[in-house]
């Protein structure tokens, strides 16, 4: 049997007290979950179906930094290629070894280079958000085969280049070694 007990001030204000925080613990979660869901629904992987990591970050090699400045994403040729997230488009054409390539300054300042593509389908200046389309997968350039060279870069020069799989990890993407479908 359940007894009711008087309502006294204290008791009122204890409830009151106890109501108010759990509820604001309810909001903050709430809100920090729905900041997290928008930050990953606005980044996605560069390209939207199976892939393999053929060539991963930092492996020590030829190249003139004398180390793999982004990640090779073996695929079909032409498969497409999107935007990881929102920026707006500062190179959209042929690009040394890189061959035909894309460089995108992200809002958050870095820069993401999409390299040997088969086609581009953006112009410089052209602002994109995640999943915009770049062009298509190829083998322009230094490349031993049709694949995406995935770079970001804390500046626009080269040699500035970090670990691609930490940037998008940051913004709730993963990309793993193994083949991936989504």
């Amino acid at each position: 049997m359940t007894t009711f007990r008087k309502s006294t001030p204290l008791r009122r204000m204890l409830l009151r007290a106890i109501t108010q925080a759990a509820l604001g613990s309810v909001l903050t979660l709430a809100a920090s979950q729905a900041a997290h869901a928008a930050t990953v629904g606005t980044w996605t992987h560069p390209v939207p179906t199976h892939y393999r990591i053929s060539s991963p970050y930092g492996v020590r090699g030829t190249w003139q930094a004398g180390h793999h400045t982004g990640i090779d994403l073996a695929v079909r040729a032409g498969t497409r290629v999107g935007s990881v997230g929102a920026g707006t488009v500062v190179l959209a054409k042929r690009s040394g070894a890189y061959g035909k390539a894309v460089t995108i300054r992200m809002n958050d300042g870095h820069y993401t280079l999409f390299g040997h593509l088969s086609r581009i389908t953006v112009h410089r200046g052209q602002k994109v958000r995640a999943r915009t389309r770049l062009g298509y997968t190829g083998a322009t350039g230094r490349a031993t085969g049709p694949h995406l060279h995935f770079e970001v870069r804390t500046s626009r020069h080269y040699g500035s280049d970090i670990n691609p799989l930490t940037y998008l990890a940051q913004h709730g993407v993963r990309l793993t070694s193994h083949t991936l479908a989504r």
